[in-house]
């Protein structure tokens, strides 16, 4: 199995003496992630996100099936993840790596068990037919920080999305296409995003945020906290690595809201400008134009 070249001795002095000195290799301040862009596909529920140099695909997508035995009146909500050779050479088709795994089960916990996505509203028919939500994540180019862009992506592709509307008559169960009436969004409940810190340092006393591929593979550990906007801890993740104080934890989790608090604001805006860009020419272009005559 391939394994990631792994930094030299020097690179490793360098970066970790820079970072005692209060510097990163790119400038950046201690708290301040990469520049983050998100670009939707003509088609719902494609979500594009770069966070410098780090690109992750999102898309979302639903079937009519049937339901779990034990949860009759829920649909099915799935997460699955890809890492192909493309983003990184330490990556193998069919074999996941232990990266993959664990984006895998932050996600399910951050996104699916957290109930963001209602899929009780999924349910169509009791114990008979529901929707199948899935989103696929494939990551294009990996220079650090995955979790959360992979995060990112997946709750920006799920507010995107828009599935096929259903109506139910005489026990006949039509899903119509997108000419005969209008897509729905998914009730979704809330929007959690996760942060990423890493730690460095013999007692991990820096902190860094959104850290880039070289940094990552120095440090002496990383905490992965998800939370909404309003404060509400989905999980926290600290998979090994040096002991973290407590104290620094608590201050780590409050810029984090910060963070969430931006990344919700971000989202919402990008959410209304493709509102708008698919409305050129619909409703509102004809109601503007009635009101202009």
């Amino acid at each position: 199995m391939p394994r990631e070249a792994e930094p030299s001795l020097n690179e490793r002095q360098f970066i970790l003496q820079a970072l005692q000195e209060n510097l990163r290799l790119d400038g950046r301040e201690f708290d301040q992630y990469r520049p983050l862009e998100l670009t939707f596909g003509d088609q719902y529920g494609v979500a594009d996100v770069t966070l410098g140099k780090t690109r992750v695909l999102a898309k979302a997508s639903a079937e009519v099936t049937v339901p779990y035995v034990d949860r009759p009146l829920d649909g099915i909500f799935n997460i699955a993840t890809e890492l192909s050779p493309m983003a990184s050479p330490a990556f193998e088709v069919g074999r996941p790596t232990e990266t993959e795994v664990l984006i895998s089960r932050l996600l399910e916990k951050t996104v699916r068990r957290s109930g963001a996505l209602d899929t009780e509203s999924l349910c169509l028919v009791a114990g008979q037919k529901v929707w199948s939500v899935r989103v696929d994540v494939h990551v294009l180019s990996h220079d650090g920080n995955l979790i959360d862009a992979a995060c990112f992506a997946v709750v920006s592709a799920l507010r995107h999305f828009r599935k096929p509307d259903t109506s139910m008559e005489s026990g006949i169960l039509t899903v119509y296409t997108p000419a005969e009436r209008e897509p729905v969004a998914l009730s979704w409940l809330h929007s959690p995003f996760c942060v990423t810190w890493s730690y460095f340092g013999d007692e991990g006393e820096i902190a860094l945020l959104d850290a880039t591929w070289r940094e990552e593979q120095v440090r002496a550990g990383s905490c992965t906290i998800s939370l909404n906007r309003h404060g509400e801890i989905c999980q926290i993740a600290k998979l090994g690595g040096t002991p973290v104080e407590a104290v620094t934890l608590l201050q780590c989790t409050n810029t984090a809201l910060t963070k969430v608090q931006e990344f919700s604001a971000f989202l919402d805006r990008k959410l209304a400008e493709d509102i708008k860009r698919r409305d050129k020419g619909g409703l509102m272009a004809e109601l503007s134009a009635e009101n202009d005559r």
